[in-house]
């Protein structure tokens, strides 16, 4: 007896479950680790030289460390599920074999998700602890949540700019 077709997986969806699973997962266990072992923060570890460190910094602002004042953490709550609610629109629209949309949209619903959990479980803020430069000159610290959410978000734009032209070239 064949599979009744609803119960069938659709290839994005055996690629966007368990990539997204373990973002968020790798996400909270590092950035625990972070926590455990990197306190006090802003202490730099050196992994790499001084070229990669570990510095644990909790970041109760947005991206690159914009703040809003006391309303910023509901305010970046409520951003994260609207955002999440878009990508998730994203994937139910995206053609059930359209593997690299899916891990592009996995990595940023992954992050997204990671970063949420820590924003709704402390007032400190999400927790960063990767810490990449050169001498003087950091870059800002992150988490693997961000760098899901980067990763995503470029092969996202690369997709959609590649179908853009594509539809250019066509007209």
């Amino acid at each position: 007896m064949l599979p009744r077709p609803h119960l069938l997986m659709f290839p994005k969806a055996r690629i966007f479950w368990p990539l997204a699973s373990l973002l968020v997962l790798a996400d909270c266990t590092t950035k625990e680790l972070a926590v455990d072992h990197f306190s006090p923060a802003q202490v730099p570890h050196d992994v790499i030289g001084s070229a990669v460190r570990f510095t644990l910094a909790y970041n109760a602002g947005s991206a690159f460390g914009v703040d809003w004042g006391p309303w910023s953490r509901a305010v970046l709550i409520l951003i994260m599920i609207a955002s999440l609610v878009v990508l998730t629109q994203l994937y139910r629209r995206a053609e059930p074999t359209r593997r690299i949309a899916a891990v592009a949209l996995a990595l940023v619903c992954g992050g997204a998700i990671g970063n949420l959990l820590d924003r709704v479980s402390s007032a400190r803020g999400v927790v960063d602890f990767i810490d990449v430069g050169v001498g003087a000159h950091r870059f800002w610290t992150f988490n693997v949540a961000d760098a899901g959410i980067t990763i995503g978000a470029l092969l996202l734009a690369v997709l959609l700019s590649r179908s853009e032209w594509a539809r250019t070239r066509e007209s």
